[in-house]
């Protein structure tokens, strides 16, 4: 493909979709094997992590050029990664508070996160001079979903103690309040005006309008899969860890600890299909049993999709990276009915991923790569699809 012109008249880098045959083509480009602090030997009258096995990171996020990466671990560290150059450029500890849930904001200096220890307050953190900035001080328990509004300096949090609080980077203290009946997962849409609320207990999702978050939501959505019921009866509800948009605001990736994710009808509600073909982060170890009621276990940040929504890639207990080609959804229309089964839909491919369980799968919103993250050896992947200006 030849090299196209920009504005300046210099030679820009081609832009090359995302397709089939590439999807399957994706290889390793480089692992980090020290990503993690092994973990520590127990001491004689202490607690052990025998049961847990070995640390693992947590959570990624790329900053909005996509040029770096940064990870979140159980060791309560940062790691900040090129993802041009493919080197680790720093390490930044937190030990005092712990960290989770890292995002960038606007700028690819600072980050927001949440802890992990001492308080459940947000913190705004200077990735240049390893400071903090300003708490965010509110929640009384965990934050276990943490979002940055795509459009501005607004932030949203869900926490164990079942609010929703909205933010804004410039002011200490929260100017939304949402009380919930049990603990919430956050998403904005691509263009920030609207933001989705999943309740577990009801297995409710929530969509308000931004500027008027404090009426009732304009769609609640019942996230119900009919096919549940053939494997057993009563079947086994659905325990949701993440939401996200689609790029064009269609659709509603709900992810969840089991062995299957859902896309939803953003619009009316309509339950359109069922992600399968994986093994769900509820448990940490594949040797472990099952738990009988579900709970959030590790998943949260292993399914996402591509930015352009053509695709959806999530990480596997396995280890295993799944990729779902999901361009030729249903149309549905008109009055949800929950008897509707959804189209169920098997990996387009399955990559080989890490030699534990596959904890986080994310797609640069800019450059053609995929981050996967996981337990010590193999916990930072960098996938290159192809160089953008081949």
């Amino acid at each position: 493909m030849p090299p196209t012109t920009n504005a300046n008249g210099n030679n820009a880098p081609s832009t090359i979709p995302l397709a089939n045959a590439l999807m399957t083509k994706l290889k390793p480009a480089k692992v980090f094997k020290n990503a993690v602090e092994s973990t520590p030997l127990p001491t004689p009258g202490g607690s052990s992590r025998a049961n847990t096995g070995p640390r693992h990171i947590t959570s990624i996020t790329f900053d909005d050029r996509g040029d770096q990466v940064l990870t979140a671990s159980e060791d309560e560290t940062f790691r900040l990664y090129s993802c041009k150059s493919g080197k680790h450029l720093k390490t930044l500890y937190s030990k005092k508070y712990g960290v989770d849930l890292p995002r960038f904001t606007h700028k690819n200096t600072t980050v927001i996160h949440a802890s992990t220890k001492e308080d459940d307050t947000i913190r705004y953190h200077s990735l240049h001079d390893n400071k903090y900035l300003q708490y965010f001080k509110g929640h009384k328990q965990r934050v276990i979903s943490l979002e940055m509004s795509p459009v501005d300096d607004g932030f949203m949090s869900g926490s164990m103690d079942n609010t929703v609080r909205l933010w804004d980077l410039r002011v200490p203290t929260c100017r939304g309040l949402l009380n919930l009946p049990s603990s919430p997962v956050v998403a904005y849409d691509t263009s920030g005006l609207v933001f989705a609320v999943g309740i577990n207990r009801y297995s409710r999702i929530l969509l308000y309008d931004q500027a008027n978050y404090d009426k009732a939501p304009f769609l609640t959505i019942t996230l119900e899969d009919p096919t549940l019921a053939l494997v057993s009866y009563p079947p086994r509800p659905i325990y949701m860890t993440s939401l996200a948009f689609s790029s064009n605001g269609k659709y509603l990736l709900v992810g969840c600890s089991g062995d299957a994710h859902y896309i939803l009808d953003a619009f009316e509600g309509h339950l359109l299909a069922k992600l399968e073909g994986f093994v769900g982060l509820e448990r940490r170890r594949l040797d472990a049993p099952p738990s009988i009621d579900p709970v959030k276990g590790n998943s949260g940040e292993e399914v996402s999709w591509t930015p352009d929504s053509k695709y959806v890639v999530g990480g596997s207990l396995d280890g295993r990276i799944a990729v779902w080609d999901v361009q030729n959804l249903p149309a549905r229309s008109g009055v949800v009915d929950l008897k509707v089964p959804p189209t169920r839909l098997q990996p387009l491919t399955t990559l080989d991923g890490h030699s534990g369980p596959a904890r986080c799968a994310k797609f640069n919103p800019r450059l053609a790569m995929m981050v996967t993250a996981g337990a010590e050896l193999t916990n930072l992947r960098i996938t290159r699809r192809l160089p953008r200006n081949c």
